[in-house]
This record gives structure tokens, sequence and C-alpha cells, in this order.
């Protein structure tokens, strides 16, 4: 089993997206997890649902910030303003 395809490591897909193949190392508890949440995704779309698809699915959902973003701008607290000192 530790044959390995060689194939592109990404590759755009006509809908914008971007494909890119991973060998991920999972215990059997999470494999099995995964198999929850494809069953769960299947009944929700009215069809078979490959444990690549719960994946992709599992990772769009979750919406964790990239890295690589910029991070949400925080308004700046009154106090942190400058003091402008004029004259009386």
């Amino acid at each position: 089993m530790n044959e390995r395809v060689a194939s592109p490591a990404m590759h755009a897909l006509p809908d914008g997206e971007a494909e890119l193949a991973l060998v991920v190392r999972l215990p059997w508890e999470d494999v099995a997890r995964l198999g929850q949440e494809a069953g769960r995704l299947a009944a929700q779309m009215q069809r078979p649902v490959t444990l690549d698809e719960a994946v992709s699915h599992r990772l769009r959902s979750a919406r964790i910030p990239a890295a690589h973003a910029k991070p949400a701008e925080q308004p700046a607290a009154v106090s942190a303003l400058p003091r402008i000192s004029g004259s009386a």
C-alpha cells in the first residue's frame, strides 16, 4: 500500500477553483469520523459521497482564515490617539 501515483500536485478546475492532491496519514478513528461525515453529507445531498468530498466539504465549511490573509483591522481605542496640545 505504499504505492504513490505520480500526478500533478495541483491543477486548476474550470469553475475557478484548484485541486490539490495530498497524502495524509490518519488514525482509524479519524477515518471512521470522516465516514460518518460522508454519511451525513450523502443524506443531505441525496446521493453517494466519497471521503474526498466529505473532507473538502468539511474544510470549506470550517472557514478558517488563511495564514497569509491580512487580519481584520480593529478600530483604534480613543486613548491610543495622539494628544493635540494647543494654546489656550
